[in-house]
């Protein structure tokens, strides 16, 4: 896989990882193997985050990963197969920082699950159901084990 990522980081250095790092957790799910594609990451801070819960699914607060797949207009749907960005991600720093203090995470390896977790979102895969939940943890403990992360859900 060939990713293109774009990465923008308006919160701040303070506990972000480097962009080598996003890199490696996107190259490392199997979907994307042979695939040329782009992804785009904005890390923001609480209230840019709270702003785009708020605006894009109506939540009054701020959420560690929002996914945004690319969505072609209705002229560009026969390049769609070919289409090479996935999608943007909006990654909360503040958030992930908090939720990993909380949890006993190590900082890095919850960034690298919420990390694949939006990019499986991108790619389709969703938790609205058990089925699908069993179906996309496992898949991401599976990556996160090649990283030696544990399971994040334990």
């Amino acid at each position: 896989m060939t990713a293109s990522l774009f990465l923008r980081n308006d919160a701040g250095r303070r506990g972000v990882p480097t962009r080598k790092s996003f890199e490696a957790w996107i190259a490392s799910i199997t979907e994307l193997r042979r695939r040329k594609v782009e992804v785009n990451i904005l890390i923001v801070d609480t209230r840019e985050g709270r702003r785009f819960n708020r605006e894009f699914r109506r939540k009054d607060y701020a959420t560690n990963v929002l996914s945004f797949p690319y969505e072609p207009l209705p002229r560009e749907k026969s390049r769609l197969k070919s289409a090479r960005l996935l999608g943007d991600l909006v990654i909360c720093a503040p958030i992930v920082a908090r939720e990993a203090a909380e949890q006993g995470k190590r900082p890095r390896d919850h960034w690298a699950h919420l990390t694949i977790h939006g990019v499986l979102h991108l790619l389709g895969h969703d938790h609205e159901t058990d089925a699908q939940a069993r179906s996309m943890e496992a898949l991401e403990i599976r990556i996160l084990a090649g990283f030696g992360i544990r399971n994040p859900y334990e």
